[in-house]
């Protein structure tokens, strides 16, 4: 133990599910934790989810329980808006610098509003995959922790406008604060950096970013979301029409020679999670699911079986060769090819939906040579004692298997803590 009663400090780069787990368990066995994360707001991808697979429940819930840990405890700090810059060291006395950018906005932030009534700027909302705006001063959804608005330096005048400062009662905005340096020893570093959706406009032929009414998989969440860009309702983003017809289309972008060689394991599920959001809404609308095989083991099997007694989805084998505009304003009509039948199928529907395939974020490993695999992906095996890695990093996986994989990452971090 140290002088303080902790068993040393952990670094926990990222702070999504992965993240927050490795984080508190950790805090709670008694070590010290810093933890960094890039974004303005603890949470991740999961955060941006409309609901969990196979309960269909909302993620807010269990993000709750988590922060309100964070919140509570002692032992962790968490830094917004940073990253780390740089790792030196031996094992045991790991040296870390952070830069964190400037939120340019302070403790004092009470979640008033007047600030955003006055802001005349908009910016493109990332939390909604751009599908909406916000003000440059914005909070990044209504639950975001920390707590307090957050400055976009690149959209925002500064004190050319300052029309925030003056209207806020509680001298909260601090236009002219600026990025700071942390310097940091620590015994163990868990990278849970987490994923990255495959930017579906390098996928040749199925349209992202040409036809407005192909989107991907995440854009579904945000759709479906009670706090997205639609309140909820899933409409096509050309023309806000609801829906009659969609296609989903499995393995966009993965198990490719061209873009991702890999299985991203999970999007199966998600889709079939996001038929039920369709039928939720739309009780007569026909769904199509495209795909090369369905992955959905042990009791996910289940839900698989659930999704198909509903006979206005259909499951076709067969990967998806071309989407092109359609007969019917805003219409697309998808190609594939019917393997099981030896067939070429061809529907116009209203709405295409791409599971794009996971790829792993940037790995924060500045200094530092991270083992990885032929995918880029983090291996648990890295070079040097108390380098660990969690979740998503390593390889794609669920919010229940990362959880349990966060886990095991904090308490092999303990075994290079101060004894």
């Amino acid at each position: 133990m140290s002088e303080n009663g902790t068993r040393g400090k952990v670094l926990v780069i990222g702070g999504g599910i992965s993240g927050i787990t490795a984080a508190i368990e950790a805090s709670e066995a008694g070590c010290e934790v810093v933890l960094v994360e890039k974004n303005a707001y603890l949470g991740g991808r999961v955060a941006q989810m409309n609901q969990y697979f196979p309960k269909l429940c909302p993620p807010s819930c269990g993000l709750e329980i988590n922060l309100r840990r964070i919140r509570t405890s002692l032992r962790i700090e968490c830094l917004t808006l940073s990253e780390v810059e740089r790792i030196s060291g031996d094992p045991g006395k790991y040296q870390v610098t952070i830069r964190q950018q400037p939120r340019r906005v302070n403790n004092k932030c009470t979640l008033c509003g007047e600030c955003v009534a006055v802001c005349p700027v908009e910016r493109a909302d990332q939390y909604n995959c751009g599908m909406s705006t916000t003000k440059a001063i914005y909070m990044p959804f209504d639950t975001a922790y920390p707590a307090k608005y957050v400055i976009d330096g690149d959209a925002c005048p500064g004190s050319e406008c300052g029309k925030c400062v003056e209207a806020c009662p509680s001298q909260a905005i601090e236009l002219d604060m600026e990025e700071r340096t942390i310097d940091i020893e620590v015994q163990s570093v868990i990278w849970a950096t987490g994923w990255d959706p495959y930017d579906a406009k390098n996928i040749e032929g199925l349209g992202f970013g040409t036809h407005p009414n192909v989107i991907t998989n995440i854009m579904m969440e945000r759709l479906a979301s009670e706090d997205g860009p639609t309140g909820g309702k899933i409409v096509r983003p050309s023309d806000e029409k609801e829906i009659e017809t969609v296609a989903f289309v499995q393995c966009a972008g993965s198990r490719d020679e061209k873009d991702l060689k890999h299985c991203s394991g999970v999007c199966c599920m998600g889709s079939l999670k996001q038929t039920r959001y369709i039928r939720g809404q739309y009780p007569d609308a026909k769904i199509s699911v495209f795909y090369i095989d369905l992955r959905t083991p042990g009791r996910l099997e289940d839900f698989l079986a659930e999704v198909q007694k509903d006979e206005k989805v259909e499951l076709i084998k067969g990967k998806v060769a071309k989407i092109s505009e359609g007969s019917a304003a805003g219409g697309l009509v998808v190609e594939a090819e019917d393997t099981l039948s030896g067939e070429t199928v061809s529907q116009e529907v209203d709405l295409v939906v791409l599971a794009t395939g996971i790829v792993p974020s940037a790995d924060g490993g500045v200094g530092i040579d991270l083992a990885k695999d032929e995918h880029g992906f983090l291996t648990s095996d890295q070079t040097q004692p108390g380098l660990l890695v969690a979740g998503c990093a390593k390889r794609p996986v669920d919010v229940a298997a990362s959880v349990r994989d966060a886990t095991g990452a904090a308490l092999k971090a303990l075994q290079n803590c101060v004894e």
